[in-house]
């Protein structure tokens, strides 16, 4: 004997029905006794809005109470023809009639008492069951329509009556005493009192009237409920877009998964099966062909560490503290006991070890009741200043992770206060039960999908770490980026579980977001040509970043700009990670870069900038790792320009100074003015930047700059007058060149830290100077330290170049990415 239970989805259009005959065909004959329906899809939410109008005096329910009569009218001439539909319809109008009655009774006293709605209410489950059986009797389903209002006893609390069990599983026995029965299509949601009046089971109250049919009944099979889902899932899909359908779990953990926000169980339902052991089927009725998931006594522990991930989404806090609370006996009792007169219902309740607080959640709309008899209960109190006036908080939601294996599994928790504080999320309470089946905590309302994101990735994607990039600058880095993105991300998600998607772009003119990720490889054409884009906008684009609030978000600067790295602490400060190889805040003032640096150490937010200096080479990680090893940074000596290395290394006599500056030019070492690379300040602003790195604290007025040229060569109007004047240096500089040559030396442009400065200088080197091995563009940089005192460290390679630059950068993003879980 089967009990199946059909939601409002499932009976609520003439495809689900069909679906719903089909489901019953496949059971054997006689060995389905019961079939429990909902009202069609939104059909209860429409009468009671119905309701509120006609209290409220809008006519308009009269002809939105004619449009849910067509409904019903349309369902049943889709299936029956000839007397059937005839009955059917006279049903239909029979039923509408005593609605339409009693919501014109509801609009004459302006009154709508909980019992009035109860029974307005109760016409949608009445109908469709009585529809639901006419049309399974025509299509070859022998079947009865059985309201159970005459079996479902319950006590006169309307809205969200009490099951009588005792009652009702006596006249549900009884019912199905006589043998050989046709089946039954039952009212679900709906009973009655004792005395006959018209109650209602609270919401998903289907589902209950459900499993007491099958426990009554003492059924051998699951009891089936039929949805519009697969069935329980580790997270809300419509927030999560990685949950997927669970196998098998418990009914404690059904129990804690319903009670905080998972829509497909209604809790109380699991009473009853739970008393009489019998396992709850949960199934789709649009996808018959899948497993579903049951609800069994004790589930098969699984491959996770959680069973799932569940949500709140509207909550509000309360906050009761005060020194008059501790060490007083009764102090809770009193206070809970203030709410339980009002009928408040509490969600969750928390109390420091030092009673000093309670905090606990309730629904927004219980707030003002609460607030007020908790200051009527403890008025003298707090005159007396024995404790504070309440704190109420709105916009809070719970998220709830829960699992019986967490009981015996040490981390859990570490696990989820980490994901929830890398991504920025702070926690306002926190909630544990001594059973360990259930940690929850209440956060901001919204951050509720991304602490279900960053959670449900932690627990159930296997440490795959998931990376949300925005973009800025897309020129000769952030192109190179992409493309080096595009080429290796897939290596990258499968042999590293590291997913990386671009959600947001932008250059000088356009600006693209899209959440669900754009193709690196299509950015470019995107920004160009796709109706989404926007106009560009600095503040927009930061903006836009921080509304998205995805989880394990990243900012990459590919830009050179001032302004965009101004926004570094803005970035930060909403706890999104940065990575850049733009030197303008690291170089800027010094109190910016303490700022960002220290802010970034201490909340654990990372802000990677490697690329800063010599590109893709390990120069700032490596000096890094010196210092928090204990080692002492005595000298740093460098050649930090990949365009005045590749001039000075090929500087040989065979060609002339201005000769090579040409050259490096059209090679595309340098800038499009070539001044920007001969004035040293990109070289300064690297040195400067390795000096901080050391601790020192040097503004960039402090550093020291040894002129390459005069200054008529930076006041020529043109590039090409720029050339004229450096031509007429080529012999000076040859003069140079051949007494550091005559000496067996060779001119090198340097930077040096030591004693607390900074400067830049050109050097004759002699042969055995490292800085003689350079080729090419090459950097270098030479560390001498209290370890590394006899023969220094020497860093050395391509400094410069889109290619190890994008590359240094890509390899920052990982970095980061590592740290997620």
């Amino acid at each position: 004997m089967r009990v199946l239970k059909f939601g409002g989805s499932s009976v609520g259009s003439t495809g689900a029905i069909n679906r719903v005959i089909d489901i019953i065909k496949m059971n054997p004959s006689d060995d389905v006794a019961v079939v429990v329906v909902s009202a069609l899809s939104d059909m209860t939410d429409s009468l009671i809005e119905v309701s509120r109008k006609a209290q409220t005096g809008d006519a308009g329910y009269t002809e939105q109470t004619r449009t849910m009569e067509q409904q019903h009218r349309d369902i049943a001439a889709s299936f029956l023809s000839g007397e059937s539909l005839e009955s059917a319809n006279q049903f239909i109008e029979a039923n509408f009639t005593e609605l339409t009655h009693i919501l014109d009774g509801i609009a004459i006293l302006r009154e709508l008492s909980k019992r009035t709605l109860d029974m307005v209410m109760s016409f949608g489950e009445r109908l469709s069951a009585a529809l639901l059986a006419r049309i399974l009797s025509t299509a070859g389903v022998p079947a009865d329509y059985l309201d159970t209002r005459s079996l479902i006893k319950t006590d006169a609390d309307y809205g969200k009556a009490l099951v009588l069990e005792a009652e009702t599983c006596a006249n549900i026995r009884a019912c199905f005493a006589e043998p050989g029965q046709r089946l039954k299509v039952a009212t679900g949601f709906i009973g009655s009192t004792l005395d006959g009046v018209t109650t209602t089971l609270g919401r998903g109250g289907s589902d209950l009237s459900a499993a007491l049919f099958a426990a009554a009944l003492k059924t051998e099979h699951p009891l089936e409920i039929w949805t519009d889902v697969d069935g329980i899932l580790t997270a809300d899909p419509r927030l999560v877009k990685g949950a997927f359908t669970l196998d098998s779990l418990s009914y404690v953990e059904a129990m804690e998964l319903s009670h905080f926000g998972a829509k497909v169980l209604f809790p109380p339902t699991i009473k009853p099966a739970l008393e009489k052991g019998i396992p709850i089927w949960i199934r789709n009725t649009f996808n018959p062909a899948a497993a579903g998931t049951r609800v069994v006594q004790s589930a098969d522990p699984g491959p996770y560490l959680i069973r799932g991930i569940t949500s709140i989404n509207n909550v509000a806090l309360i906050r009761v503290q005060g020194s008059g609370m501790v060490g007083v006996a009764g102090f809770s009792s009193r206070l809970f006991g203030a709410l339980a007169r009002k009928g408040i219902n509490i969600i969750l309740i928390t109390q420091s070890s030092s009673e000093y607080s309670i905090c606990f959640a309730i629904l927004p709309e219980d707030l003002p009741t609460a607030d007020a008899a908790l200051r009527e209960e403890f008025s003298r109190e707090i005159t007396t200043a024995l404790i504070d006036p309440p704190v109420c908080e709105r916009g809070c939601a719970i998220i709830a992770v829960v699992g019986s294996c967490m009981k015996s599994s040490s981390g859990i928790a570490g696990k989820v206060f980490y994901a929830l504080g890398r991504n920025g999320i702070n926690v306002i309470a926190i909630a544990q039960g001594s059973s360990e089946l259930n940690i929850s905590t209440v956060i901001a309302q919204q951050d509720e999908a991304k602490s279900l994101n960053a959670l449900h990735e932690a627990f159930f994607l296997s440490g795959v770490r998931s990376v949300n990039l925005f973009l800025m600058g897309t020129g000769l880095i952030g192109g190179t980026l992409l493309e080096q993105l595009s080429f290796h991300r897939d290596t990258l998600a499968r042999e590293y579980k590291i997913c990386i998607n671009v959600v947001g772009v932008a250059n000088s003119r356009c600006m693209l977001f899209r959440e669900d990720g754009i193709e690196p490889n299509a950015v470019k054409t995107a920004l160009n040509t796709a109706e989404d884009r926007e106009t560009f906008s600095l503040p927009q684009f930061i903006e836009r970043m921080k509304d998205f609030n995805l989880p394990n978000t990243a900012f990459c600067d590919c830009t050179a700009s001032d302004d965009v790295a101004a926004c570094y602490a803005e970035v930060l400060h909403s706890s999104i990670p940065i990575v850049t190889p733009n030197k303008r805040a690291n170089a800027g003032s010094c109190e910016y870069y303490k700022m960002l640096t220290s802010y970034s150490r201490n909340r654990g937010i990372p802000y990677l900038y490697e690329t800063t200096v010599c590109a893709g080479l390990p120069v700032i990680s490596t000096l890094r790792d010196l210092t928090l090893s204990g080692d002492k940074v005595r000298r740093i000596e460098a050649v930090l320009s990949g365009t005045l290395s590749f001039i000075f290394n090929n500087y040989d006599g065979s060609k002339r100074f201005s000769t090579l500056v040409r050259e490096a030019k059209a090679k595309g070492y340098t800038e499009p003015d070539p001044r920007d690379d001969l004035n040293a300040m990109d070289a300064a602003r690297k040195a400067l930047i390795l000096a901080r790195e050391c601790g020192l604290p040097l503004e960039f007025s402090a550093v020291e700059i040894e002129p390459i040229l005069p200054e008529s060569c930076f006041a020529a109007p043109s590039i090409d007058a720029f050339f004229a004047e450096l031509e007429k240096l080529d012999d000076s500089f040859e003069r140079r060149r051949a007494k550091a040559a005559a000496e067996g030396r060779s001119l090198r442009y340097i930077a040096v830290i030591e004693e607390g400065s900074v400067r830049l200088a050109l050097r004759a080197e002699d042969p055995a100077s490292p800085f003689r091995s350079l080729l090419d563009s090459d950097n270098i940089v030479v560390i001498t330290t209290d370890r590394y005192s006899t023969l220094p460290m020497v860093i050395k390679g391509p400094g410069a170049g889109a290619a190890v630059t994008a590359g240094g950068v890509f390899a920052d993003i990982v970095r980061m990415a590592r740290t997620l879980v």
